[in-house]
């Protein structure tokens, strides 16, 4: 009974105030509803003071602690003078600073060459740890194979072969100047064929017969392996 008195009290009260425009509740509002619920007032001032009263100490203030936030950047910004007090607080300013992360690009020639070479290093050294894991491995104790892992030689049966077959840098050398030649000749040929044009046919049929052996001449002497080729004595410019 006494819970539902009090809620009544403070229910009343507050559809006083709040129909006045106001916010918080005042005395004459309360006096206004214990009037309304049938209570006496003038009784008030004598009941409160009786002798054997019992005065009811305020609770103790406690400061609760205040946890540590996990991120704080900076002091929060104070309230402006057109935004009122009971409003929150402005969020902690790492939330709405703005921090580059951006750097400018490298363009010092010796800090690239130096990122370049290190960066070959450790590809380098990434193959041979792949290598090592993957295949055969050597190592220089006998005890501890893990130390200095080697990776292992295979023997090949024709161990002098790859010092006799040309790289791929000598066979492209090699075409460039076979073509190179080939073209020199064709040029020659054609320069020959329209100097020719005035002469009678028996001419013509002997410079197409002569072309003809010239150039099954040619592709006889054309061989695949690089070795069997006749000697080229490299062409001599002269000073002008």
């Amino acid at each position: 009974m006494l819970q539902s008195y009090l809620s009544e009290i403070g229910r009343s009260a507050k559809s006083y105030y709040e129909h006045t425009a106001r916010t918080q509740p005042t005395l004459p509002d309360v006096v206004v509803t214990l009037i309304e619920m049938g209570f006496n007032v003038d009784t008030l001032p004598a009941y409160a003071k009786r002798s054997q009263r019992m005065v009811i100490t305020a609770p103790p203030v406690t400061n609760h602690p205040v946890a540590p936030k996990a991120l704080s950047a900076g002091q929060n910004k104070p309230h402006p003078a057109h935004i009122p007090g009971h409003l929150p607080e402005f969020p902690d300013p790492h939330t709405y600073i703005k921090t580059p992360t951006c750097r400018e690009p490298v363009c010092d020639y010796q800090v690239l060459r130096e990122k370049a070479a290190s960066q070959r290093r450790d590809v380098e050294r990434a193959l041979t740890r792949f290598m090592a894991k993957t295949g055969e491995t050597q190592s220089l104790f006998k005890d501890d194979t893990s130390t200095f892992p080697l990776i292992a030689a295979r023997p090949l049966s024709i161990p002098y072969l790859n010092a006799l077959l040309p790289s791929e840098l000598e066979l492209q050398q090699v075409e460039e100047t076979d073509s190179s030649e080939q073209d020199d000749q064709t040029d020659t040929e054609n320069l020959s064929m329209h100097m020719q044009t005035d002469d009678s046919g028996t001419e013509k049929e002997n410079a197409s017969v002569l072309q003809q052996n010239s150039l099954k001449g040619g592709e006889d002497t054309l061989i695949d392996n690089p070795y069997l080729r006749p000697v080229k004595k490299p062409k001599l410019r002269r000073k002008k």
